[in-house]
């Protein structure tokens, strides 16, 4: 075994990395949405009811007079009868349906759909196929109370962030003939994301009344488009709990199995790469969290709130949180514990996280992630720099000698036996480690792993501008020039490298960096500028050691 043969694997197993991914994302062992009680941090709440509501329905004016919802409907547009609510912020424009007080649609103001359209905000909610995804409240009682079907009365019909004002109320009433009177208010705040949804009930009626909130997420699986057939990332349900920390519950697991557990804290999300939707309940509080697959392609993930009564007279509070915005890290840390998670680095977030850091930093210090790329490139480098020398060290002896090697290649044939003992022999004579460039790229290997989650996942370099005809970091190459540098870059470092004796070898050596200039070709450039970067900077330590060694052997001479 020679050091060419430790090149093809730290490259494949690259390749390999990727398709296993992408495997254990259809076919990998799923994990258990089974039912089970997390904590018994204060009254833990019943099973969710079968009243609980999981599919907004159309009705005719005569059932919205009645409030009793018809059949499910199969798109959940709104109906001619209700009434939109349009809601502007700095960072939001949203629609509110006065049936529910859904919020059927959001979209991010700092967020365009594509860096050639930049006054075309992304839109994260909304309310028709394909990829449906809404946020729903309401409350459950035997008495009277609204679910997201009630239809609720709002004063007006638009609401502005006006200049200096940092927090915008949105108030949708509903009241029935009993003297129940329920307040939903819709809270926006400048320079955020986060929705607050307090819902007060005040009891005008002669009898106590008692109930629950819930507060749901209901999407379609995403359609695909506009996704790498070569880059998978993860859409569907999360959970985060004390206990069992970050949980994916994916599509398939909740059309197999409802999930139903009480957890004290946490909170849930539907994800999907660089966005998300997440219910933030009060962290001293305990929520029953559930899962249903109502059919058409929909999956709900929510919260039922344990029991609150309201005395004759009175008046109560339920409240929520939702995140409906970018998976940027600092601003999710300071939510909720764990729901920076959602920036999903897999197994390597123990490393990631701090390769995140280091790239922030360089782009804060530059403005531009295509050099904070280059530089933390760069700083990993050096920090291996001791391993790395000792590889390159290893191939260049290897190199050296590479004129015996073939002398013993035409002298002993196809006797492999005889030929491999002649090898040991001149390897212990000549005090040659063959196997000395193996531990370095081995140790290497999930740094480089975690950088590439980092650079995937991150939501900083959506759209993110480099120089010249690269202006956006999370797409591939328009015109493929960096994967063709990357692939000139392979060969040059293959050609510093010693010739395999094994002519099948050669042949593949050769054709490796035609596959990966292939392979890179449709990675996003931010990826592929760190492929090249960490190439070229290879290329220039081999052959300044290479170098060193062949003048130091002349010396000797």
């Amino acid at each position: 075994m020679d050091n060419q043969r430790l090149i093809l694997f730290f490259a494949l197993a690259f390749i390999l990395f990727l398709t296993w991914e992408a495997w254990q994302a259809d076919y990998g062992p799923q994990p258990v949405a089974g039912s089970q009680v997390e904590s018994t941090g204060g009254a833990p709440t019943a099973e969710v009811p079968k009243d609980v509501p999981i599919a907004q329905q159309p009705h005719s004016d005569s059932a919205a007079k009645a409030d009793t919802p018809a059949a499910p409907d199969t798109g959940m547009e709104a109906s001619p009868a209700n009434q939109r609510i349009h809601v502007r912020t700095d960072t939001f424009d949203i629609e509110i349906d006065t049936r529910g007080g859904d919020i059927r649609e959001a979209d991010l103001l700092d967020y365009p759909v594509a860096s050639d359209k930049p006054d075309e905000p992304f839109r994260l909610l909304k309310d028709t196929l394909p990829n449906l995804f809404v946020a729903q409240t309401g409350l459950l009682s035997d008495s009277a109370a609204p679910d997201h079907y009630a239809n609720f009365t709002a004063q007006r019909s638009d609401y502005e962030l006006a200049p200096g004002q940092d927090e915008l109320r949105v108030p949708l009433v509903w009241q029935d003939d009993s003297g129940i009177k329920v307040t939903k208010t819709l809270v926006f705040y400048r320079g955020s994301h986060v929705i607050d949804v307090e819902q007060t009930i005040e009891n005008n009626s002669a009898d106590a009344w008692q109930g629950r909130q819930y507060r749901q997420l209901q999407r379609s699986r995403p359609d695909g488009s506009g996704e790498s057939a070569f880059i998978y990332t993860y859409t569907g349900g999360v959970i985060y709990s004390e206990a069992e920390k970050y949980e994916k519950i994916e599509f398939d697991d909740m059309a197999e199995q409802s999930l139903s557990r009480d957890i004290n804290g946490g909170w849930a999300a539907m994800i999907q790469h660089y966005f998300l939707g997440a219910i933030i309940p009060p962290p001293d509080q305990t929520n029953h969290f559930y899962t249903k697959a109502p059919g058409d392609d929909r999956f709900v993930l929510g919260l039922v709130s344990p029991s609150e009564s309201v005395a004759p007279g009175q008046s109560a509070s339920f409240t929520t949180r939702f995140f409906v915005g970018p998976k940027e890290q600092d601003v999710l840390e300071d939510l909720a514990e764990g729901l920076d998670l959602t920036v999903d680095y897999g197994m390597l977030t123990v490393i990631a996280k701090p390769l995140f850091w280091v790239l922030d930093w360089f782009h804060g210090l530059f403005g531009n992630w295509g050099w904070a790329i280059i530089m933390v490139t760069l700083i990993i480098k050096l920090i291996f720099y001791p391993l790395s020398a000792a590889s390159y060290r290893s191939m260049a002896n290897m190199r050296k000698f590479a004129p015996k090697m073939q002398q013993l290649k035409e002298r002993y044939g196809d006797d492999r036996q005889r030929m491999s003992q002649a090898m040991m022999e001149l390897y212990k004579k000549e005090k040659i480690n063959p196997l000395g460039g193996c531990l370095p790229m081995i140790v290497q290997i999930p740094v480089f792993i975690a950088l590439y989650w980092v650079l995937l996942e991150s939501v900083e370099l959506r759209q993110a501008p480099f120089i010249l005809w690269i202006q956006d970091l999370s797409i591939r190459d328009p015109y493929y020039v960096l994967p063709l540098l990357m692939g000139v870059s392979m060969f040059v470092q293959q050609k510093l490298n010693p010739p395999p004796p094994d002519p099948v070898q050669a042949k593949v050596m050769m054709a490796l960096p035609i596959i990966f200039t292939l392979f890179f070709a449709f990675f996003p450039a931010g990826l592929v500028l760190y492929w090249l970067a960490n190439s070229v900077l290879s290329v220039a330590q081999q052959w300044y050691i290479t170098a060193k060694i062949e003048k130091a052997a002349e010396t000797k001479k």
